[in-house]
């Protein structure tokens, strides 16, 4: 009896762990209203969702927050157009699982249109 008390009120400690986990989330600093933003393994070329569609209005605004769901940790290369018809690549950015990872404008090179 003792050790199904001892081990319910364990389990009763991991519930709040789990409901405190962060999702990853794309902060855009870029210029322009985001309106596609997909992610492949750095250098790789396999693009993912369209991760817009998980914001109720399927873009990502300057200085909004977007959830990125089914993407483990790991490097990647994140694939963008915005509202004005740019198209950029930017290679090799960092994520981490319940963090913020950001892109800024003054970091875009090789755009095209």
């Amino acid at each position: 009896m003792r050790r199904t008390i001892i081990a319910a009120a364990l389990g009763l400690l991991l519930v709040p762990v789990t409901a405190l986990a962060k999702d990853t989330r794309f902060w855009n600093l870029t210029a322009n209203t985001i309106t596609s933003l997909q992610l492949s393994p750095a250098g790789k070329n396999d693009w993912s969702k369209n991760q817009t569609d998980n914001d109720n209005d399927r873009t990502v605004d300057h200085d909004e927050r977007l959830k990125i769901t089914d993407t483990a940790a790991g490097v990647y290369d994140v694939k963008f157009t915005d509202k004005t018809g740019r198209s950029c690549v930017v290679p090799n950015v960092e994520i981490k699982t319940g963090a913020v990872f950001s892109i800024e404008e003054k970091a875009l090179k090789g755009c095209s249109k």
